[in-house]
């Protein structure tokens, strides 16, 4: 499994900014949605991380896995998270990082509902070329950092950066 974060190895906003920028695709397929979803699969079996992993694209699910020891719970993060991606345009651990950084809290200062959204790690854009933010690749199960990794790490293998 991914081993924990420890907070001083946190990320800064500016960090997760530069990450973001170095992660855009050419094009996005519905085949490369399926073998980017593959690969998260095959990273969380390796590492025995009881994940959902879910890919959308312009409002279409294109790949879904729920891994042994996620659970339902795993699917309605998955959609809160995604949702905060839909509407910033960028990671969910990036929205929520930025606020942590002005000294409060995405629940507390968004005002959105936190019900329907939510600013923890696992949800990222898959920002197109020309195009830009045109769906999300999201995993939750583990801790919002870990899943966040887990994420960057398939996309820093996926686009060879």
């Amino acid at each position: 499994m991914t081993p924990r974060i420890t907070p001083e190895l946190t990320p800064t906003v500016e960090e997760l900014e530069a990450e973001e920028r170095r992660l855009v695709f050419r094009h996005f397929t519905h085949d490369d949605a399926w073998t980017l979803g593959s690969r998260l699969v095959e990273l969380a079996r390796e590492r025995q991380a009881p994940v959902a992993i879910d890919i959308h694209r312009a409002g279409q699910q294109l790949f879904h896995a729920a891994l042994p020891g996620s659970t339902p719970d795993n699917d309605a993060w998955i959609t809160r998270k995604r949702r905060v991606v839909e509407r910033y345009g960028c990671s969910s651990y990036l929205v929520g990082t930025r606020y942590r950084a002005r000294g409060t809290t995405f629940e507390d200062s968004s005002r959105l509902d936190p019900d329907e959204y939510a600013a923890h790690g696992g949800a990222f854009p898959i920002h197109v070329e020309g195009a830009g933010v045109i769906g999300t690749v999201t995993v939750s199960g583990l801790p919002q950092l870990d899943d966040h990794h887990l994420v960057v790490e398939a996309l820093e293998e996926f686009l060879d950066v």
